[in-house]
């Protein structure tokens, strides 16, 4: 059954007024809950252009899903395009649903048109925001959506929230997104910057035509409220800021954070992060504070530099004239090449680590990867003509490795056993092929073709395995949100240059480091995350930016079964798609 309406709140607008489309669970003892998505074409307006937008039940974004913690989840999934379509539930851990995932080819073959499958999943010791979205081509561009999951005890900071605030940042093309990801994978050149950001899908009055699409939020005076933020853009890490008020930091990725207070956040695409808003201000004349996200620019590639705004309106404002004008300055938000601001931002996040919500970070670890993390530049086929750099194209890689998903689902094969299969007996490289100074280097003169292909890296049962992902200054260094499928992990270490295995895990945090399941890799430098590979199944490990991994800046892992069965991966479901 579809949950009820009772947790919804309405955002105001200037002009246009949004619906409620949440879907939230009861908050009833453990249950499954149930719900229906219908993968279909809208007809949607947008600075001044009508397009059909790919949706999830006619809304953009998507239904926001609520549950409780330790709740079952069944999404029907039903897909009325033409074309293939997967969803991702970002962050849902699966322990033991690997065929609930989502990612096209690595976890199942994607729904053809007019098919449906069900999504079978729970919620285990995880509580907070997510999102969720499709994992196929660019679809994400329009289709994704929040993903709550409401705790079962008190929450562990103060003060009481008044209200909570979804907000997700998204992408706005003029153009199909399917066309620009074929143009630039056949032109071999990047792609268009995106037209517009957006909150909770509306550009803000900056942009044409956009004055009456522009999230209002109502809040009172004297009360705080919590703002669920999501990061849902396709290519960019993202500032924000409310102007004049302080956010107080309490979670991230679904994981309680020691609280702190900062004037604006850093949050990359895929990343989640809970803040407590205190409205103590009084309002200017026109009743209503900009709220503004902008890029963090870190790549010398065409980046949409522009902002998106919305607005807090203080009920009871004295003003109500309406030729009173609010304004569009958010006097805290960083310049875009704030690396410094993103840095300290970061260097902040701590896990709560109390007895209850303990910090189970790996003390010592049985196997450690170091991978590169490169965009390169490939020669040009014969009798073609390559947009990219000096007449060659545009990929990305993992230790040279190009990754090229596979005409079959990887988790069934490994389920199946297919031991014939290449993808499934090659291992991927654990050391980058050739060791240099990474960061130091001139952007091309160290720059080589990739090798193409889909290696994995099998990790055995219970492996405490610490993975370090090292920027490169290959065409560009730049800032790298790398998801991983299927686990949580702990940032215990950050630098920038090159990593040295020498000296760097000297200064690790193996107390309190903050546990994500996207890590934003820092321009030119490395990140150290550690894991225990206790979920069996075939996971995906890439870049969150889109072009990234279409570009082939992926991976990934597979995790036998363990022991027990208890620790078995377990059957694939009826219904499940075929290739």
């Amino acid at each position: 059954m579809e949950g009820s309406n009772h947790h919804c709140m309405i955002p105001l607008v200037l002009v246009l007024i949004l619906t409620c489309n949440v879907i939230v669970a009861s908050s009833s003892a453990r249950a499954t809950q149930r719900f229906h998505f219908n993968v279909e074409w809208k007809q949607v307006t947008r600075l001044c252009r009508a397009k059909s937008l790919l949706t999830v039940n006619g809304e953009y974004p998507g239904p926001t899903i609520a549950v409780h913690e330790g709740d079952d989840v069944e999404v029907k999934v039903t897909n009325r395009i033409a074309k293939n379509t997967t969803i991702h539930w970002h962050g849902v851990r699966q322990y033991r649903t690997a065929w609930a995932d989502g990612p096209a080819y690595i976890t199942q073959c994607p729904i053809k048109g007019g098919h449906t499958y069900t999504y079978n999943f729970s919620v285990v010791d995880q509580r907070g925001t997510l999102l969720w979205h499709a994992h196929f081509s660019w679809q994400r561009a329009s289709v994704h959506g929040a993903f709550i999951i409401y705790p079962r005890l008190p929450y562990p900071f103060s003060p009481k929230i008044q209200a909570e605030i979804p907000i997700i940042f998204g992408e706005w093309w003029n153009e199909d997104v399917d066309a620009l990801e074929a143009e630039m994978m056949h032109g071999g050149g990047g792609p268009n910057s995106s037209d517009a950001y957006t909150i909770n899908g509306l550009p803000g009055p900056l942009y044409p035509c956009s004055a009456k699409d522009t999230f209002v939020r109502a809040v009172e005076p004297g009360k705080t409220y919590m703002l669920r933020i999501i990061n849902a853009a396709l290519n960019d890490e993202l500032f924000f800021a409310v102007a004049n008020h302080m956010l107080k930091v309490v979670e991230i990725d679904a994981v309680y954070t020691k609280p702190f207070s900062t004037r604006a956040i850093m949050i990359a695409p895929g990343q989640t992060t809970n803040v407590l808003l205190r409205t103590n201000r009084a309002p200017d004349p026109s009743g209503m504070f900009p709220m503004a996200a902008t890029p963090y620019l870190t790549s010398v590639f065409p980046f949409d530099n522009s902002t998106t705004l919305g607005f807090l309106k203080y009920a009871g404002s004295k003003s109500s004239n309406k030729s009173t004008k609010p304004s569009f300055v958010v006097p805290n938000l960083p310049k875009m090449t704030d690396t410094p601001f993103a840095t300290k931002f970061v260097a902040k996040l701590k896990s709560l680590a109390t007895p209850q919500y303990p910090c189970r970070v790996p003390k010592v670890i049985d196997r450690r990867v170091i991978t590169t993390i490169s965009l390169n530049l490939q020669d040009c086929p014969p009798n073609r003509t390559c947009k990219g750099y000096a007449g060659k194209q545009f990929f990305a890689s993992m230790n040279n490795q190009s990754f090229v998903r596979p005409l079959m689902s990887i988790l069934e094969g490994h389920y199946k056993n297919f031991t014939a299969s290449q993808m499934l007996t090659s291992t991927f490289p654990e050391r980058p092929p050739k060791a240099f100074n990474f960061t130091g280097v001139d952007p091309l003169a160290e720059n080589m073709n990739t090798e193409f292909g889909s290696k994995l890296l099998v990790v055995p049962f219970g492996t405490n395995l610490e993975i370090v992902l090292q920027d490169t200054s290959f065409l560009n260094p730049e800032n790298h949100p790398i998801h991983v499928h299927g686990h949580n992990f702990f940032i215990v270490g950050r630098g920038f240059g090159n990593y040295d295995a020498n000296v760097d895990p000297a200064g690790y945090n193996l107390v309190d480091p903050p546990e994500r399941n996207t890590v934003a890799v820092p321009t030119g430098g490395w990140a150290a995350i550690r894991l225990k590979a206790d979920n069996p199944g075939a996971w995906f490990i890439h870049c969150h930016l889109e072009e990234h991994t279409s570009w082939g800046l992926a991976m990934a892992f597979i995790v036998p079964n363990g022991p027990g069965a208890s620790q078995w991966l377990l059957p694939p479901p009826d219904d499940l798609p075929s290739c």
